[in-house]
Order: structure tokens, then C-alpha cells, then sequence
């Protein structure tokens, strides 16, 4: 539009004010005359108009808090009627914007005030900024317009094309507060007052998006509330309509879990903690998460066998038959087995089931080398007893939870694997086997082996609390049964809660025993064999059990049998053998191989690791049973080696003080022995365990070394055929040591015929099988100069001593 040249007039008018209401320029508004200062405004502006041409004219003023703003609008007096709820009123139209002056008197009660027109022109044409910013704010309002179903009114938008009309129209939206609307009206300049109008209606319509989302949000959470809550409905309905058509009594799930906690057979201290629980089920709301959490510990509790006990067989012949049937060998723990039912048996007859509250259950750990069946031991001694088995591996566990349970407060929740196994045996009175005790370790977790000590102690554990329960539990009738391999790896506390019980491994004969009525029925029925199609004689199976595997249990010996059997069936399949077949002696090595464990004995005499000097056979225990353990020394050159001891092999410290003492020893006594000690002195003496890479401790290799470098210094061959354990001391004494059992098994399996002991461990051998002592030449000593009165060889006559070198 074309900017006007000439000033305004100044211009003397009566004010109405608008408390808390703004009126823009071109807004067209009722105004209720009933106010006293409105009607005065009014009836002054049509008194003055008598006198001059034109509409009434009026100063329409924002008050805010009593207080006037600094700029009005100048308004007319468009028509004076009735409002439409029948009051009298007035319609004012905003002309344009003026600057408030001071205040004068004139005709009628109102307040009058000097004022000046406030010029509101814009360039014509527009700028491209100015006509980008119209674009835009007909597009925002267009927006808004749309939102409200207001199309008519985006017509009347899109016709306007003046800059301050444009930013003036905004005035009609009622998101805007009155201080917003004040700032309009005091912006003087068109372009700055149509980028506030348009930043205020950017800013309102971005709220509006994020109240739209939030909205949808909310409905969206409200229909999948009000849906589930139909479905729940529809759910207990059909549950309802079900209980009707089988016969069942209609009630609420909690009635239900009352009902079943009232018909179950609890213990009372058990029946009021879940009474308890089913009371706050009932008080709490289907959506509280705390519902699911008593649900879950009431079916739990439920399903717990709190009364089920299954009755002993107090058949003791019986029993006893089924352990020989089922195993062979294993002599103590059958008779530990036989004389707990013989004692539960005589308490049952004279009505001391229960004393103190403790029952007669037995807490026993089988420790011993694998595969000599410890872990199938516990499921033929419940067969025997006539009990449920049920087994718990602890190999690995290292969070004590997984004993005593989890907390219910916690998501997943579980009982721990004592409760569990209980439970999967439905009675309260199964064996119980924790497999593989020793292994169990220990983290930030905590330790599981001190949660353990409450359940195998069997002054404690009739009052045992799971974390998850939180309820006794009476495992004093359970037979747990421990199966560790290493007896050093169980804590101490833990072992004195239990009865020890040690399986050191098979003779020769008893694997033969175990392999024909055992393993080799198993491994034919898995190859897909009949009985009489393949038989494996005594001889082959001796020999598998001499030659091919040397090991404490039987578990390579029924891989051998299981390749020997696969081995026969693939050649019948190929058509190179016919079946029925006998495997013989001859036949093994034909089938799978080479013998892998030929007797020291039976080598040749100048391919024996003791066919030079300074070579010894010792005995020791290992994780997997006893073994010979062979001891090599030499004496370094005088002129290249530096006096002192070496020693080699991955030794640990107790078998490096050993070596140190067989050393000392032989260079304090060596003149009375007739060795000549001052090649000790002047060469350095070097002494290695082959088998480098096993770590090796403990002490009773002390007299294998003292014989070694007893050898190496004589130039006398160690005798093949024997072999020696012992620790030794300063003064020549032959100390007790551990393992004597093992280690005359090995040496049995081994081909040795003669074993060195200490004087102090020949009550030990009452332990041992007496098959392998009538094989075995065992001497008991007290002394190592009668260690090397038997172990030397005799010297040859005129040979002279020659500086052996290590083998």
C-alpha cells in the first residue's frame, strides 16, 4: 500500500479500558455496557459525535493489575444493541494503534486522554524477506486453521495482504496470553510485529505436536489397560463357564490357593507362613506385580513333597546283592551302606526314627581317582535302598545363590539346588548325589562351599532355610552322597561334616571283572550286537586292561572295548569277517593297535630308563590315581659346571627341600656308605623328573632322589623291578607318607614286584587288595641305608666307576 506523507493529528478521546483483554487493530469486539466504565466510555464518545461527523470514537486501553498500558487502539463504535444473552452492549472495531498521552476532562464521566496515531506503514512493493515471512505465517495459520476445522476463517487469511493487518489478525487466537498480546500491540513495526506474531504461533503449534504425542500416548496406554482388562474379564468368564461344565466350586484364584493350602499336607509352620502369603494375595491388585511373586512361592511351596517319604528296604541280604550285582569292588563304601540300613533298621524297630528332631540320615564323601565309579555308585546304593536319586552337579558353581536360593524380591527368582532336587525327587527322604564337590569355586558371588556346611552338617541341617522358602526344611533324612577327586580341594570345614570314604582304583582283576559282566554287555548292545556275536576272552580283556590303558577307573578301558566292538561290526559290515567272533589276545593288535603301556619289565633290558646310573623308580599321587614317577641325576663337569644343586621338572617347594636333604644327607654319611662324596663337593649335581610339564610337590620322593644320586655316585644300577615311596630326613630316617594304597596299585599295574615303604605305614597295607600284595615283594624300612641295600644293584666285579650322564 501506498506509506502516507502527513502526520497524524493528535487526538483527544474517552478511554475504555479492558482489564485482562487486548482489542488489535481490525478486530471487531462486543463489549458489555452493563460495566459502569464501559457504558460511560461509550455514552462520551456518542455525546462528542453529535458534534462531529463519523462514528463515536473511543480509546480502547489494555489494563493490566490497575495499570494502563502505554499504547491504545483507536476504536469505533460500530452499533449499540443487545448482546445475544439479551444485556445491553456495544460492537467497538480497532482502527488503528495510539500512543498514549496524558490524560484531559471532557463531556460525560469517562476518563479522556490525549493520544497520536502511530504510524504503520510498509514499502510497497514488499521485500522478498518481508514477503517470505508472509508466506510462511499464512502457512502456519493455515496449519493451526486446519486443525480446528476452521476453513472459512483460512480464506479470510489467505485474501489479507497487508503487512499490519496480517500480524494485527493474530489477535483473534486464543493460545495467546494477554502479555503476548500487549507485546503485539506495543511492536510499532509492522515486519518485527509479524515475525513475533510468527515465532508465537510456531512456538504454540510445535506444543501442540508434543501435547498430540503424549495425548495419542496416554490413549494408546488407556486402550491396551482398558482391552486387557475386556480380556481378563472375558478370560475369568470362560474360566468360570469351565469350572461349571467339570464340577468345580466357583471362586476367586485366591480362594482357590487357600483352598489347596488348607487341603495340603504342610508342616503347621509351613501352613501359616503360606496362609500368610495367600492373605496379602488377596489384598493385593490384579496388576501389582507382588501377585505374580506369591503366586509363584505358593506353587512352589505346593508342590514341595513335605509329608512324602519313601519306606527303606531293610532287606540288608538284598541290598547287599544289588551293590555286588552293580558293582564290583568298592568294599567300604557297600559295607558303610550295609551298616546304615542295618542301624536305620534296628531305630526303626524300637521307635527312635526321631531324635531330637533329627532323623537317621548319613552325610558320606566319596573321594577317589576318575572314572572308579563314584558318580553310578549313588544311583545303585538308592536302588539298594529302595529310595529316589536324584543327582546335583556343582562342577563350576561359584554363586551361593545357586545353594540357598535367590531372594523372592528378585526378577527370576529361583530356589536353590538343594530345594530343587527335593522337589524333582517328590520325596523328602532321597539320596542325594552332589557330584563333583572339589570343584566347586568361589567369586564376588560369594562361596557355595560355606552354604553347603548347614547342609551337610547333620546337627543343623533338620532346620535348613532356603533364601527363596524362607521356611525349615528337614533334610536330616537325606543320604548325601560327595563325590570329589582331589581330597585336598575341599575345605576343611566342610570335609569334617563328612565321612570320608576313599576309592583308590581297581586291581587288574577286578577290572577284568567289571570289563566282562560290566562294560562289555553295554558297549555291545550301543554297537547294535548281539551277545553271542562277538566275546572278548579273559586274556584280551586282561590284556586291554594291563597294556592298553593304565588308569585307576575304567573309563578308557570301555572306550577301548567300545573301539574294539566298532571296529569288529565295520569289517562285518564291509564283509571282511564273519560273525560269530572271539577276540583274542593275538587279535588286538590287529583291531586297534600297539600296546601303549608296556611294564618296564618287559622291555628290553638295555632300553629300561634304569639301565644306567642315577636313575630311580618312586611312586606318587596324582588327580587321577597313583603312577610311578622316575627320578634322573647327573653330576656336571668339573671344569664347566659350578658346584651346587639344579633341579628340574616344575617342582614345588616341599620336593625341592626334599632333594636338598637327600643331598645333604649323602654328603654327611656318603664315607660310611663307601660313595665317594667328594665328586659332590667339586661337580655340580643336576636332578630331573621327566614329565616336565606336570607340576610335582610333596615329600615323599625324598628317598627316590637319595637313591638316584646314591646310584649315580656307586656307578650301581637301580634294580628295574623296584620301585619306592618315602620321605626322608636329615639323618637318613625313612618318614610315613600318604597314598599307600594307590601307589602299590600303580606299581601293581606298572609291572614292579618290589615296593619300598616306610616302617610307620605297613598298617596301611591292610588297605590293600590281596590279589596285588601276593603279587608284590613289599618292605617295609625304617632307614635309607636299607633302601639302598635293596634298590642297588650288586657292582660288577673289576668294573670301574664311570661318570654317568643323565639319562
Amino acid at each position: 500500500m501506498a506509506a502516507e506523507s502527513a502526520a497524524f493529528t493528535p487526538l483527544t478521546l474517552p478511554v475504555l479500558p479492558l482489564d485482562d483483554e487486548v482489542v488489535l487493530p481490525g478486530m471487531v469486539v462486543p463489549l458489555d455496557l452493563s460495566d459502569a466504565e464501559v457504558r460511560a466510555a461509550v455514552e462520551a464518545a456518542q455525546a462528542a459525535a453529535r458534534s462531529e461527523p463519523g462514528k463515536p470514537k473511543v480509546l480502547l486501553v489494555p489494563r493490566i493489575d490497575g495499570t494502563h498500558a502505554a499504547t491504545g487502539v483507536l476504536g469505533t463504535v460500530e452499533q449499540v444493541g443487545r448482546l445475544a444473552d439479551g444485556d445491553p452492549g456495544a460492537l467497538i472495531r480497532g482502527r488503528g494503534r495510539v500512543a498514549i498521552g496524558a490524560g484531559t476532562t471532557g463531556p460525560g464521566a469517562a476518563l479522556w486522554a490525549e493520544g497520536t496515531r502511530v504510524d504503520e506503514t510498509v514499502p510497497d512493493p514488499l521485500p522478498g524477506q518481508v514477503a517470505e515471512l508472509v508466506k510462511e505465517y499464512k502457512a502456519l495459520a493455515t496449519a493451526w486453521l486446519r486443525k480446528r476445522g476452521a476453513w472459512q476463517v483460512v480464506d479470510r487469511v489467505q485474501a489479507i495482504d497487508d503487512v499490519s493487518a496480517l500480524a494485527d489478525n493474530s489477535g483473534y487466537s486464543p493460545f495467546l496470553t494477554t502479555e503476548q498480546k500487549v507485546e503485539l500491540l506495543e511492536t510499532a513495526d509492522p515486519v518485527a510485529r509479524l515475525k513475533l506474531a510468527t515465532q508465537q504461533l510456531r512456538d504454540h503449534l510445535a506444543e501442540q505436536d508434543v501435547a498430540e504425542t503424549i495425548a495419542k500416548d496416554v490413549q494408546e496406554g488407556v486402550d491396551k489397560q482398558q482391552r486387557e482388562f475386556l480380556l481378563r474379564r472375558q478370560l475369568d468368564a470362560v474360566r468360570k463357564e469351565l469350572r461349571e461344565i467339570n464340577g468345580e466350586q466357583d471362586g476367586e484364584e485366591s480362594d482357590d490357593y487357600r483352598a489347596r493350602v488348607e487341603a495340603a499336607d504342610l508342616p503347621e509352620k509351613v501352613r501359616e507362613a503360606a496362609l500368610k502369603e495367600v492373605d496379602k494375595l488377596e489384598r493385593s491388585s490384579d496388576q501389582s506385580p507382588e501377585g505374580s511373586w506369591i503366586r509363584t512361592w505358593l506353587d512352589t511351596v505346593l508342590e514341595m513333597p513335605w509329608s512324602e517319604r519313601t519306606e527303606d528296604a531293610y532287606d540288608i541280604q538284598g541290598a547287599q546283592a544289588v551293590l555286588d550285582a552293580e558293582h564290583a569292588g568298592l568294599e567300604d563304601v557297600k559295607e558303610r551302606i550295609t551298616e546304615y540300613l542295618a542301624v536305620r533298621k534296628r531305630r526303626g524297630d524300637r521307635g527312635l526314627g526321631v531324635v531330637g528332631g533329627r532323623r537317621g540320615g548319613a552325610v558320606l564323601a566319596l573321594v577317589g581317582p576318575p572314572g572308579v565309579g563314584k558318580t553310578s555308585l549313588g544311583e545303585s546304593v538308592a536302588h539298594a535302598m529302595g529310595r529316589k536319586f536324584v543327582r546335583v552337579a556343582l562342577g563350576g558353581v561359584r554363586d551361593e545363590a545357586e545353594i540357598r536360593g535367590h531372594r523372592r524380591t528378585y526378577v527370576g527368582a529361583l530356589p536353590g539346588r538343594i530345594v530343587r532336587a527335593i522337589k524333582e525327587a517328590g520325596s523328602m527322604n532321597p539320596v542325594v548325589l552332589l557330584d563333583e564337590i572339589d570343584k566347586v569355586g568361589s567369586d564376588f558371588r560369594g562361596d557355595p562351599a560355606a552354604a553347603l556346611l548347614e547342609v551337610l552338617d547333620p546337627a543343623q541341617n533338620h532346620t535348613f532355610r532356603d533364601h527363596y522358602l524362607e521356611v525349615e526344611l528337614d533334610l536330616s533324612d537325606v543320604v548325601f552322597l560327595a563325590t570329589a577327586n582331589v581330597l585336598e580341594a575341599i575345605p576343611e570345614a566342610l570335609l569334617d561334616r563328612m565321612e570320608l570314604v576313599r576309592l583308590d582304583g581297581y586291581t587288574e582283576d577286578e577290572k577284568v571283572v567289571i570289563a566282562r559282566d560290566h562294560l562289555l554287555p553295554r558297549q555291545l548292545e550301543r554297537a547294535g550286537l548281539d551277545d553271542g556275536e562277538v566275546t572278548v576272552d579273559e586274556g584280551a580283556l586282561r590284556k586291554l586292561a594291563g597294556e592298553y590303558t593304565r588308569e585307576a577307573g575304567v573309563r578308557t578301558l570301555e572306550r577301548s572295548i567300545a573301539r574294539l566292538l566298532r571296529k569288529v561290526a565295520a569289517q562285518h559290515e564291509l564283509g571282511e569277517r564273519e560273525l560269530p567272533f572271539t577276540v583274542t589276545e593275538a587279535d588286538l593288535r590287529g583291531l586297534i593297535g600297539r600296546p601303549h603301556h608296556v611294564p618296564e619289565s618287559a622291555q628290553d633290558p638295555a632300553e629300561r630308563r634304569t639301565s644306567v646310573p642315577g636313575v630311580a623308580t618312586g611312586l606318587a599321587v596324582t588327580g587321577a590315581g597313583g603312577d610311578v614317577l622316575y627320578v634322573e641325576a647327573s653330576l656336571a663337569d668339573p671344569e664347566t659346571g659350578a658346584a651346587g644343586l639344579t633341579l628340574t621338572g616344575q617342582l614345588g617347594d616341599v620336593m625341592k627341600e626334599s632333594a636338598q636333604i637327600a643331598l645333604s644327607f649323602l654328603r654327611s654319611h656318603g664315607a660310611e656308605l663307601e660313595l665317594p662324596v667328594g665328586d659332590l663337593k667339586d661337580r655340580g649335581a643336576h636332578i630331573h623328573f621327566p614329565a616336565g610339564a606336570v607340576p610335582k610337590d610333596g615329600p615323599s620322593a625324598g628317598v627316590t632322589m637319595t637313591t638316584a644320586l646314591a646310584s649315580l655316585l656307586s656307578g650301581r644300577l637301580v634294580r628295574t623291578d623296584v620301585a619306592m615311596t618315602g620321605e626322608v630326613s636329615l639323618t637318613g630316617r625313612v618318614l610315613p607318607i600318604g597314598g599307600v594304597k594307590q601307589k602299590l596299585l600303580a606299581a601293581h599295574r606298572a609291572g614292579v614286584t618290589t615296593v619300598i615303604i616306610p616302617k610307620r605305614n605297613e598298617p596301611d597295607l591292610d588297605d590293600v587288595p590281596a590279589e596285588v600284595l601276593d603279587k608284590l615283594d613289599v618292605h617295609a624300612v625304617s632307614d635309607v641305608r636299607q633302601v639302598l641295600e635293596l634298590a642297588l644293584a650288586p657292582a660288577t666285579n673289576g668294573a670301574a666307576r664311570t661318570t654317568p650322564v643323565a639319562a
